[in-house]
């Protein structure tokens, strides 16, 4: 809701599936992604965010709860580009999505 008032076009979804259904339709420039998700967690989604057909996002950031080196350490190797633990500061999150080209 904050990035909508802030200019970005946003898309939210509630499940693994949806969002890689959704990513699929619609290429995304970023996906911001938590870790812990039912059904599939978020490094499967990672790992197949980056292999769809039509291109992957620019940028897949973890936005999530777990902040031990070894959770960064999964993430990069799943195909994360960055790694933010909650709460994360708007002004942070604002500063990091400005540094990314869009398509």
């Amino acid at each position: 809701m904050l990035l909508g008032l802030d200019g970005y076009e946003t898309h939210s979804v509630h499940s693994a599936r949806a969002a890689l259904e959704v990513a699929s339709s619609i290429s995304p420039d970023v996906v911001l992604l938590d870790i812990g998700l039912p059904e599939m967690d978020g490094y499967e989604v990672a790992r197949r965010l980056r292999s769809l057909p039509q291109g992957a996002p620019s940028m897949i950031v973890a936005l999530t709860g777990y902040g031990q080196p070894a959770d960064r350490e999964r993430a990069s190797l799943a195909g994360f580009d960055e790694f933010l633990v909650k709460p994360v500061k708007t002004s942070v999150l604002n500063g990091l999505l400005r540094s990314i080209p869009v398509h």
